[in-house]
């Protein structure tokens, strides 16, 4: 089979084998959570930072939540690394944000975090500080989940089905997931543009 025939019936299963049950979680998590007026923050390094941008759009617009993302202000962002440094950067601004427990804190990431092998240690100082002050933990990672996965309320791990492609499945699904999450009959509040026109 060629890379691209390869590529996509590995993408066919991980659809196959995405736990349902966990997404459903996540549905009802946040309609309690936007029923009860709370905000919800996007965190993700490199490709999920993108991802994390492009969530915040659509859970503002498409489902009606005051949502944000860090690494939306590359000068705060930039400038709370140079000052504090990169491990306290997402938890820094969560306290800069106020961060409640009526809030969620929603994590793409590929690997959810690990400070045993110092792999995205400011998802995981900003998981501990939204877990002591008692926010909502979302997640779509990858791999096994890291400390995402062992912290959070729901989270989706995306399956794994060939260790070389990790990141980009990953990457790839957790747009599938958000958009699934936006699109639900339970969340969704108003129209996309295309589906709205007649």
């Amino acid at each position: 089979m060629s890379h691209t025939q390869t590529y996509l019936a590995e993408a066919r299963e991980v659809i196959e084998r995405i736990d349902v049950h966990e997404v459903e979680k996540m549905v009802g998590l946040l309609r309690a959570a936007r029923d009860s007026q709370a905000r919800i923050f996007f965190l993700g390094i490199g490709g999920s930072a993108a991802n994390a941008s492009h969530a915040v759009n659509d859970f503002r617009k498409i489902v009606g939540f005051e949502a944000y993302a860090p690494t939306d202000n590359v000068a705060e962002l930039t400038a709370r690394i140079n000052d504090d440094g990169w491990n306290s950067v997402f938890a820094n601004w969560l306290k800069g944000s106020r961060l409640t427990s009526t809030d969620v804190v929603f994590v793409f990431s590929v690997g959810g975090g690990d400070l045993q092998h110092n792999v995205s240690p400011n998802l995981v100082h900003a998981l501990q500080y939204a877990k002591e002050v008692g926010a909502t933990i979302l997640g779509v990672v990858g791999r096994n989940g890291g400390f995402t996965a062992q912290v959070a309320d729901a989270c989706v791990i995306v399956p794994n089905v060939n260790p070389k492609n990790t990141t980009p499945h990953t990457e790839a699904f957790q747009a599938v997931i958000w958009h699934l999450l936006v699109s639900h009959p339970d969340l969704q509040m108003n129209p996309t543009k295309w589906e709205s026109i007649r």
